[in-house]
């Protein structure tokens, strides 16, 4: 008996076009473009894989079943590339072993930026709320002359330069240093206790003298 193997090794590639390899070669070069490492890196990353699947299906639609499914599988296997090289460019835009900047050219002061992770709290929006609260603890230190105000400056230079100066509090400096990564950076989901401590750190940071 004729085996589903031996069929699918007699069957000519699908017809793909770009085929398989080409697809995936196109995909790599695509990725290299300097726009793909811009805001959008996803939405135009994915824009360009729908009209290549659109293109690819419409070539498949009026071949024999086996060689559709095998050119479905082609095109879930470039997804998956897709995405594994997505996760990569965007952790290479950062340089390796680079955190997000906490201290940035935004015109904002601590208030504005406390005022922000508030409502973001009240909103139940808790991954904006550690985010602009840890921001409004850096950006009040440099208004204290706490803090250099160094545009770029990481949260683990940031914890750095403020356990230093307020020793008692370097365990819940770095702890929201790291959960600002986290959140930011990995993606990690916060709760409102985690959102609502770093507000309490801005606040017991102002009584100290």
């Amino acid at each position: 008996m004729t085996t589903i193997a031996h069929l699918v090794g007699r069957l000519p590639d699908p017809p793909l076009d770009p085929s398989g390899s080409e697809a995936r070669a196109k995909l790599r070069r695509e990725l290299l473009h300097s726009e793909y490492h811009e805001q959008n890196l996803f939405q135009r990353v994915l824009s360009w894989l729908a009209r290549k699947v659109g293109n690819g299906l419409g070539a498949a639609s009026d071949a024999p079943p086996l060689s559709t499914l095998m050119a479905m599988l082609v095109f879930v296997g470039l997804v998956l590339v897709l995405a594994w090289l997505v996760s990569r460019a965007r952790r290479t835009a950062r340089g390796p072993g680079e955190d997000g900047a906490v201290l940035t050219q935004e015109a904002v002061t601590a208030d504005e930026l406390r005022a922000r992770a508030e409502a973001a709290l009240e909103a139940g929006r808790f991954e904006e709320a550690v985010v602009d609260a840890f921001r409004a603890v850096a950006v009040r230190q440099v208004e204290r002359g706490r803090l250099a105000n160094n545009p770029g400056a990481t949260a683990h230079e940031v914890a750095d330069a403020l356990a230093r100066e307020h020793v008692a509090f370097a365990d819940r400096v770095h702890r929201s240093a790291r959960l600002f990564d986290e959140v930011l950076y990995g993606d990690r989901p916060a709760t409102r206790e985690q959102a609502a401590s770093v507000l309490a750190l801005d606040d017991d940071l102002v009584v100290r003298r």
